[in-house]
């Protein structure tokens, strides 16, 4: 059974499509009527869910709503993964970010881990590809996101922080895995996924795989 979340996320792209792709002025006050119903939901079920902000987010995109992208850096040197520390709240992540048009996700992989960490990496491979939805991410965000997680090695070692971290540091997964942990962009389980693609000689990108078949409803 699907969520209210996601159920409230269908409804904001089906109007935002709506009233981008509608040619008829009332199918267009309908789409408009649904995402100000959508808006409502959203303001009593998600707290600290204002006005300003909730419209922010339905308005964002224009056009068929699509997911965002994080993409995320696993990089490895001795066997220890490269680990930054956010200023906000003082907890850990693997570097990474929102994808950005004109970079390729390998590329936003090396920007975003030179921005917060100093380095410069190479990507190697894939390691997954995840819906935050389909799995144990907080639900802070309304929108839909998918995330990409490559493996990296560096390219040279002059550690440091950035304008949105202050530490940057390699551990082992059990050190890791004792830290304060960013739980909204990175969890142990992607760690130790990190770690088990790093130890294979061969890996096939982890997905989020299902049995069922599509069905409309």
């Amino acid at each position: 059974m699907e969520d209210i979340d996601s159920l409230i996320q269908q409804l904001q792209a089906i109007a935002q499509s709506g009233k981008h792709y509608g040619k008829d002025i009332f199918d267009r006050e309908r789409y408009e009527q649904l995402e100000r119903v959508a808006k409502k939901l959203t303001s009593q079920l998600v707290d600290n869910a204002d006005w300003k902000n909730l419209s922010l987010f339905f308005d964002a995109d224009v056009g068929y709503v699509t997911p965002k992208v994080d993409v995320r850096a696993a990089t490895f040197k001795d066997d220890k993964i490269l680990l930054v520390k956010e200023k906000r709240g003082e907890v850990w992540s693997i570097p990474g970010g929102w994808a950005d048009p004109g970079f390729s996700p390998a590329e936003i992989a090396v920007k975003e881990t030179f921005e917060e960490a100093g380095i410069q990496v190479k990507p190697k491979r894939l390691i997954a590809v995840k819906d935050m939805q389909k799995n144990n991410y907080p639900k802070k965000n309304f929108a839909y996101i998918y995330k990409l997680l490559f493996e990296c090695e560096p390219n040279d070692d002059d550690l440091h922080g950035g304008v949105e971290t202050s530490d940057a540091q390699y551990f082992s997964l059990d050190e890791a895995l004792k830290l304060n942990l960013s739980l909204g962009r990175i969890l142990p389980e992607d760690l130790k996924l990190a770690f088990e693609c790093h130890q294979a000689n061969n890996w096939e990108t982890y997905f989020d795989k299902t049995n069922a078949p599509y069905s409309p409803e």
